[in-house]
């Protein structure tokens, strides 16, 4: 073969290649590329786990928690079918650490971001400990129209402050003592309070990762989250939710007691359905993986 015949093949070929692009379907390309932060109203970014396909269940966390914690449930719900976006709470993971914005109704509207920038609907939404706080909210202030249906997990709901009206709440003094603690030392707290969190089961692996997590968290965004759940009353909220609703408590939940948490708010939506983990903590998505995740998926398919 002399030069001009390679130099005649290497044109053809090229030519040939440029057409099989341009005729070649859009699927072809491969997924479409989903950028890993979304930016809330005020700017801040906020960093998103999105992976797979098919219908999207948000995956809200507990308090000084990141969506990592979800690992194992966006893998076993991808496998089944479902897209799931994870969001890192701001301040929390990967997300931007603002010095304002953990009020709660920002960080609702930061879910609202979320669902609005990936244009999510017919969601499952998801929210553990904390994240039950801001699922509530979120539907308060946005609506249900890009909501089917609402899972919370160990609820912090509706009302944990002590009031006349909420006589069995936990008092102001108590709240306060706890916050005083927290900013002394808060890894001293954590280890003070880690014996009734998890189950005797749970691995020193396990236990270490949810420590340097929790301690992660600057300790001004650590305080101004417990504050914003602490004192939110959310039982109009609760009370007004139109989706259906399964909630999920362990009834030795030490974190958010089921008499104040799960068991007021089922009373407070109508429809929902109450299922109590006989000897379990809070942390259900650690503790008690396999289980909530049958549990949800039957709910999901009912």
């Amino acid at each position: 073969m002399n030069r001009r015949t390679v130099l005649e093949a290497t044109l053809l070929g090229t030519a040939f290649a440029a057409a099989a692009v341009a005729s070649a379907p859009a699927a072809a390309a491969g997924p479409v590329a989903r950028p890993p932060y979304v930016t809330a109203k005020d700017g801040t970014r906020l960093f998103v786990q999105d992976f797979g396909s098919g219908q999207p269940v948000l995956l809200l966390s507990a308090w000084t928690f990141d969506a990592s914690i979800w690992g194992s449930h966006i893998v076993a719900l991808n496998a089944r079918g479902f897209r799931c976006i994870a969001p890192d709470r701001r301040g929390h993971g990967r997300s931007e650490m603002p010095s304002t914005g953990y009020d709660l109704d920002t960080l609702s509207d930061d879910v609202a971001a979320v669902i609005e920038a990936r244009d999510l609907r017919n969601v499952t939404l998801v929210g553990f400990s904390m994240g039950t706080a801001e699922a509530v909210n979120y539907l308060a202030r946005h609506g249900s129209e890009r909501i089917a249906r609402l899972v919370l997990i160990a609820p912090t709901t509706p009302f944990l402050l002590r009031t006349e009206d909420n006589p069995d709440g936990v008092p102001k003094a108590m709240i306060e003592a706890d916050d005083a603690a927290i900013a002394r030392d808060f890894a001293k707290w954590i280890a003070a309070n880690e014996a009734p969190f998890f189950t005797a089961e749970t691995p020193e692996i396990t236990r270490a990762w949810i420590r340097a997590m929790m301690l992660s968290v600057p300790l001004p965004v650590a305080l101004a989250c417990r504050e914003a759940i602490a004192f939110a009353d959310l039982r109009m909220a609760a009370a007004g939710i139109d989706r259906p609703t399964l909630i999920v408590h362990g009834d030795k939940d030490a974190s958010a007691p089921l008499p104040l948490t799960g068991a007021k708010t089922a009373r407070l939506i109508k429809g929902s359905k109450l299922s109590v983990y006989e000897g379990a903590p809070h942390p259900l998505p650690l503790t008690h993986g396999e289980r909530l995740l049958a549990d949800m998926l039957a709910f999901m398919s009912a």
